[in-house]
């Protein structure tokens, strides 16, 4: 095939887009897509009652931590520059209504305080807003007698466990239950305590999802029946919904809103980013984390260019915000 002459009289020159890309420094100067370390969120999981960090088979590099070494995995992440961390708490104990979750000697209180004094001015810290962590039951709210979540009696519970994270010090409060309503109820009684600059990243587009089970190691919180499939989003809905939840949520206070998982949801991240005021978070999940480090493990992948890659993808379909596993780690990467 033969190409038009290079330029003639009256017309512009030849484009030829792989003029760009031809040498690393051009293809860096040129990117229109990037990740900085502040972009970075890392989730850490915090356990009552262990001597030592536990480590988490299905999470290889992922432990649970005990309170000092995990001021210790924070103060390295707030080294590496990463914009924030959030937190996952593992009771001791656990009842019917999560009774941990607003404990203030609970174990997530007890490291918010930890982290905010030691590293609240170099990172953000957040707090997950749950009950599955702490029920028995291992569902995200209170149960009615015939085993189903009871939405408006979950709502009561969120804005005591809401109340109790902000006097401990969370900088954010990431609310993830999927309960309606749940941002207008948080949001309420934070502000009736006083807490009214105290903004909220609500995990608004968050689907039942197969990428959960690591997690669900790490957090030791599958439910012991049935699944979250009646209050979550069905991954076969299309992104409209997403948007509507989305939009459900800043219509009731909330500063940011999050898409969960982030990887096969691309298209509803793109979807929430372009209908939203806000800034959009993406959560790049256990299974995806667990996946990759499978692979590499055997070889068959290059890690650190698939990290980069998700990370990228994640970026370019519109997430302002990326949590992710690998937060720390990549972040030396991306300076």
């Amino acid at each position: 095939m033969s190409l038009p002459a290079a330029s003639t009289a009256g017309a512009f020159p030849v484009t030829r887009p792989r003029r760009l890309r031809r040498s690393d420094a051009l293809r860096r100067l040129v990117a229109d897509v990037r990740v900085a370390p502040a972009d970075l969120v890392l989730p850490v999981f915090v356990k009552e009652g262990i001597a030592e960090p536990a480590a988490i088979a299905s999470m290889p590099g992922v432990v649970q931590h005990t309170r000092d070494s995990l001021k210790k995995a924070v103060h390295e992440a707030a080294e590496a520059g990463v914009g924030g961390v959030i937190l996952f708490g593992i009771p001791a104990a656990k009842d019917g209504r999560g009774s941990g979750a607003d404990d203030p000697e609970g174990i997530v209180q007890l490291a918010l305080q930890d982290l905010t004094s030691e590293v609240g001015s170099d990172l953000v810290v957040m707090s997950d807003l749950f009950l599955d962590e702490y029920t028995d039951h291992g569902h995200c709210g209170l149960l009615t007698a015939d085993g189903t979540v009871d939405n408006d009696a979950t709502l009561e519970r969120y804005a005591d466990v809401a109340v109790a994270q902000a006097r401990a010090g969370s900088q954010l409060l990431a609310p993830s239950g999927m309960m309606d309503g749940q941002v207008g109820a948080i949001r309420g009684a934070l502000d009736a305590n006083g807490f009214t600059d105290l903004p909220v990243l609500s995990y608004s587009t968050k689907y039942a999802s197969a990428f959960y089970g690591p997690f669900r190691d790490a957090a030791e919180c599958a439910p012991q029946f049935g699944d979250r499939a009646a209050y979550q989003q069905d991954p076969a809905r299309a992104a409209e919904e997403g948007v509507r939840e989305a939009q459900l949520d800043v219509a009731e206070g909330a500063d940011a809103v999050m898409v969960k998982p982030a990887l096969a949801y691309l298209d509803v991240v793109r979807a929430v980013a372009d209908a939203v005021p806000v800034p959009v978070a993406a959560y790049q999940v256990s299974g995806e984390y667990a996946m990759v480090e499978a692979a590499a493990a055997h070889g068959w992948i290059d890690r650190q260019r698939i990290i980069t890659e998700q990370l990228v993808g994640i970026r370019r379909a519109g997430a302002s915000i990326v949590l992710t596993y690998w937060a720390t780690e990549a972040a030396g990467w991306l300076r």
